[in-house]
C-alpha cells in the first residue's frame, strides 16, 4: 500500500475523518486490504479506487465503510461491517474509504455528504 494522500476530510461537517491514510492500488494491496491485521487506529483510513462492494471475510474486527461517488459525494455508507460479511452494492460508487467502526458516527458522515480526499 502506498502512503500518498494526507487526510479525509468531511467538507460538509467540516470534520477531520483520517489523517492516517493508506491506499490500496495495487492487485494484491486491493484483494489483500486489511485481512491479518487486529484493528485500525483512530484516524486510520484505507482508500480502494474503483470499488463498490468490500468483505471482510478474514478480518478480526467490524469497520465503516464509506462509498464515494465521482463528485466527492457519499452514496451509501456501512456502519459496523462485522467480520465475515459482504457489504452491499454501492452502484453509484466510485471509491471505497475503509474506516475503524464508529468513525462515520463520531463524525457526522452520512449519504450525501462531500468528501475530500487531500494530497
Amino acid at each position: 500500500m502506498t502512503c500518498s494522500p494526507e487526510k479525509i476530510v468531511n467538507s460538509s461537517h467540516q470534520a477531520l475523518i483520517a489523517s492516517d491514510v493508506g491506499v490500496a492500488l495495487s492487485r494484491r494491496d486491493r484483494s489483500r486490504g486489511l485481512i491479518g491485521r487486529d484493528s485500525m487506529r483512530e484516524k486510520e483510513a484505507l482508500v480502494i479506487p474503483r470499488c463498490r462492494q468490500v468483505h471482510t471475510f478474514g478480518m478480526r474486527f467490524a469497520i465503516d465503510v464509506l462509498f464515494v461517488g465521482r463528485d466527492g459525494a457519499v452514496v451509501r455508507v456501512c456502519r459496523d461491517l462485522a467480520p465475515r460479511h459482504i457489504s452491499p452494492i454501492a452502484w453509484r460508487g466510485r471509491t471505497a474509504i475503509e474506516l475503524p467502526a464508529g468513525t462515520a458516527e463520531r463524525t457526522g458522515t452520512s449519504a450525501g455528504d462531500i468528501v475530500q480526499i487531500l494530497d
